[in-house]
């Protein structure tokens, strides 16, 4: 019962120290934190809308904001240059500083809504492509869930200590619940866990892959997407299962055969992956070395930071900038990009 109160709490914390971040950067102090650049990643671009449930509200960023994003980074100095490119740029000496774009998961709404935001700009940007996700054959279990939590008012689950049910009749239990498969996820092998899932939503009338199918590109338009001159296709593994979690040959192949998909997309050998969650618990040292000795020159996680000329020795673990959908004001992008909430955090 006290994931709201929990998650508003945090949110208000977080908004907080980036107000004191942005002061702080507004006079000046803590400059080296910024460092040569940053890596900023996104998820969903589309419009404001309301759901029953919206536990990852914190993926979504409207067109607006991501249009106001840009304009304050080029304000204060950025360049903005496609990700394949900073390896390049961190063995230079420093210039200007530099911001690159990153969308993960490959969703319809990057081509509808985000597209027309870059190219206004001119600002390049990369989408990470789940080959499951394009095809069809994999699930996203957070949207799955998203559907089926917010629409029942009770569920039955065995998470391994026999079958219970899920009261869901508020907001906060919804959530609770949410909270609740995510640490299921995490907690076994994550194919069953998926599997499982998938079966309790079609239990209760929902095709798991007809979401993917609702939310992601398919082939023809990824395709059509990659034809643009400012968009770049990378790879996100075949099936979005967090790498460190698997067995080292397993992690290879995700990573391998993903770069072959996007290779028969493109016709050329994709220089970029994403780790799928990209937090330390899903992505490990092993990993870097895997996706260096796979030929990628750039792979990127999720744990956040700036980038500096230290980061020029471990380009296949280098930290984003999440662009999160409950701080949509442009002075928490000048925040973020300033590095000083990384380094007080640190």
């Amino acid at each position: 019962m006290q994931a709201l109160w929990r998650r508003d709490v945090k949110r208000r914390l977080v908004a907080g120290g980036l107000d004191i971040a942005a002061a702080l950067a507004r006079a000046g102090m803590m400059p080296k934190a910024r460092g040569r650049g940053a890596i900023f990643t996104l998820h969903h671009v589309r419009p404001k809308r309301t759901r029953p449930l919206q536990p990852s509200a914190h993926l979504e960023v409207t067109p607006d904001f991501l249009s106001d994003a840009i304009e304050r980074l080029s304000a204060e100095g950025y360049e903005f240059i496609p990700l394949a490119e900073i390896p390049a740029r961190l063995a230079k000496p420093a210039r200007q500083p530099f911001a690159a774009f990153t969308l993960d998961d490959g969703y319809r709404n990057n081509a509808e809504y985000a597209l027309p935001v870059f190219a206004r700009h001119g600002v390049p940007f990369t989408v990470f492509v789940t080959r499951g996700f394009a095809e069809r054959t994999h699930s996203l279990w957070w949207e799955t869930l998203a559907e089926l939590l917010g629409r029942e008012r009770e569920i039955n689950f065995d998470f391994g200590d026999g079958a219970k049910i899920m009261d869901l009749t508020s907001e906060a239990l919804k959530f609770d619940a949410f909270d609740r498969f995510s640490s299921y996820v995490g907690e076994i092998d994550e194919t069953t866990a998926v599997s499982r899932i998938d079966a309790l939503a079609r239990r209760h009338g929902i095709d798991a892959l007809n979401i993917t199918a609702e939310l992601t590109m398919d082939r023809r338009e990824l395709q059509s997407l990659a034809a643009h001159p400012l968009a770049s296709l990378g790879a996100h593994t075949l099936t979005h299962r967090a790498v460190a979690r698997l067995s080292a040959e397993d992690a290879r192949e995700e990573m391998r055969q993903s770069a072959d998909y996007v290779e028969t997309l493109t016709g050329e050998r994709p220089k970029a992956i994403a780790y799928p969650y990209g937090t330390r618990q899903a992505v490990s040292g092993r990993d870097w070395t895997i996706a260096h000795d796979l030929g990628f020159s750039v792979a990127v996680t999720t744990q956040p930071g700036t980038l500096c000329e230290k980061s020029a020795s471990r380009l296949t673990g280098l930290p984003r900038i999440s662009l999160n959908g409950y701080y949509q004001q442009p002075r928490y992008v000048s925040a973020l990009a300033s590095g000083i909430p990384f380094t007080l955090g640190a």
